[in-house]
């Protein structure tokens, strides 16, 4: 039966769908093609029936013919209507949509709160409960980022433009060979003198960054349900993408050495990967000792296993040069390291990078190319220059006394204001240092108190797999590169505030207040933490 002109007007025109006169062109057809459409699917336009003539329907809804044309031609497209020359145009027999209330941002239907989920695999609902990115990445005290106000992008862009000139057919394709050439020689070269990492160009894979890099590796050497151990506590990104992956996550305890597997752990089911940050723990920033690499060479060679050395801050040391590799001490080939250019250059231009052994290093390229198809070659090459003409290194001199300056500003305002004896875990090195708390407060709610005053701390209690592992420790995490010198004191006042409010008295003597809050690391039981100073 057809739908005469004037019922489909009429029908327009109750649910508010169209205005006559309103709109023009593409808009107009637009909005015609989206009303039939919804009606077909939704019944009231049942299949076999004949749409109006265009020129009739135009006419009864002030548009031209072509207006209608235009939408009867997209649905014909798309298969909502058929027709045929000298019989009209007609709806098509499509499957009906059943109707679904969607819930709103705040996840309410007809005002109730939902209780679904999507359908999300157990992998991916794992993934998100333990997610650790944040949605702030600048400012008081954002852990892991540089200031990249402080980036030389005059230099940099003229080094853009230079390849954009003439870039070859080759730099515009996909990147299946590892990397630029150019930037893999510089960075041989670089990681050479300043690391003591030994390789040839030919052994660096030029990834975005350590995610990647980690995700490759997993890939390629591990299988689901093989073992890795993980620094506790230890970076969240880590330990995500090992079990994205089915790797088992197996904590070990770190020390003032650095990562200190127990006899447990040596003795028993040995892992496929040990992965470690030597030259600067995260978060707690200590070196690994000499002693302890060795062990650790020594204990991957005998039990087959991969050593991922994550370098990720490494060129900032504030006090003597940076520490060598690990990698560089390996002479069995069963170290993988990590760098990125996050931390030096600036996070958004996710750049990273592994040093493989020649046993596998082709095998990481055929498996990054076959996995990503990797691209960004006029920006390695830039990249290249910009560390074979000196700005790279000239840059990290520059942010190192920088970063220096702001630790020591921030370890002054925490003396200053919480006391100068206040226990802080940190080195004189990295963008970040902790906060240590007594044992009994809860730096999660200190976290969200201070969050809630615009300044951002992670608890420290978040870095770790398990809360009762015997090395447990409060704390709270404040970067300190990425923010303005004359910010930081005002910073760590709100962080003494919410520590002062969360504080409970123990006692009051001669008008004095005492805090007892233990810590078993540091003070025994009886002692007491040193209240903060009076704001």
């Amino acid at each position: 039966m057809p739908v005469k002109a004037s019922l489909l007007s009429e029908l327009l025109l109750q649910k508010r769908a169209w205005t006559p006169g309103a709109g023009t062109g593409d808009c107009m057809h637009r909005e015609l093609y989206e009303f039939i459409k919804r009606e077909i699917l939704e019944g009231s336009l049942s299949g076999g029936s004949r749409l109006p003539p265009s020129r009739l329907l135009g006419q009864e809804l002030g548009v031209s013919r072509n207006t209608v044309l235009n939408a009867y031609d997209q649905l014909l497209a798309e298969g909502y209507v058929t027709a045929t020359v000298g019989r009209g145009t007609f709806v098509a027999h499509v499957p009906l949509r059943t109707a679904h209330p969607a819930p709103d941002p705040a996840g309410r239907i007809h005002g109730q709160l939902t209780t679904q989920s999507p359908s999300l695999s157990a992998r991916g609902t794992q993934l998100l409960a333990h997610r650790g990115a944040s949605n702030r990445q600048w400012g008081a005290f954002v852990a892991g980022v540089p200031d990249v106000s402080l980036f030389p992008r005059q230099i940099w862009l003229r080094l853009l433009n230079r390849h954009w000139r003439r870039p070859g057919a080759e730099t515009l394709s996909y990147n299946t060979v590892g990397g630029h050439p150019a930037l893999r020689r510089a960075l041989a070269e670089h990681l050479h003198l300043s690391r003591s990492v030994q390789c040839d160009p030919e052994q660096i894979v030029i990834t975005s960054g350590i995610h990647q890099a980690i995700d490759v590796v997993a890939r390629l050497l591990g299988d689901p349900g093989d073992r890795a151990w993980v620094e506790d506590p230890g970076y969240w990104g880590t330990r995500s993408v090992l079990t994205s992956n089915g790797i088992e996550v197996v904590p070990v305890a770190v020390d003032a050495d650095g990562m200190a597997p127990s006899d447990a752990h040596l003795n028993g089911q040995a892992p496929c990967f040990v992965f470690t940050p030597p030259s600067h723990q995260y978060p707690l920033g200590m070196a690994m000792s000499v002693s302890r690499r060795l062990m650790l060479i020594d204990y991957a060679q005998r039990a087959g296993c991969w050593i991922i050395e994550d370098d990720y801050d490494s060129e900032f040391r504030f006090e003597g040069r940076p520490l060598a590799s690990l990698q560089g001490l390996d002479n069995n080939e069963r170290v993988i390291y990590m760098g990125t250019f996050s931390k030096t250059l600036f996070p958004g231009m996710r750049t990273g990078y592994m040093v493989l052994p020649r046993s596998i290093a082709k095998c990481a390229m055929h498996a990054l190319a076959e996995l990503y198809r990797e691209g960004q070659l006029v920006q390695q090459a830039a990249l290249a220059d910009f560390m074979t003409e000196g700005h790279y290194a000239a840059h990290i001199r520059r942010v190192r006394h920088v970063y220096a300056k702001r630790h020591g500003l921030l370890r002054q305002s925490i003396a200053a204001h919480l006391g100068p004896d206040w226990p802080v875990a940190a080195q004189d090195a990295g963008l970040h240092l902790v906060l240590l708390l007594p044992d009994d407060m809860d730096d999660v709610e200190i976290s969200h108190q201070v969050q809630a005053r615009d300044v951002a701390a992670r608890p420290l209690s978040h870095y770790y797999q398990s809360q009762n592992a015997h090395n447990f420790r409060k704390g709270l995490l404040l970067g300190y590169a990425c923010v303005p010198d004359n910010a930081i004191d005002q910073g760590v006042q709100v962080i003494a505030r919410a520590i002062r409010e969360a504080q409970v008295p123990r006692c009051t003597t001669a008008g004095h207040t005492q805090y007892h809050y233990p810590f078993r690391s540091e003070r025994s039981p009886q002692e007491s933490w040193p209240s903060p100073s009076p704001l």
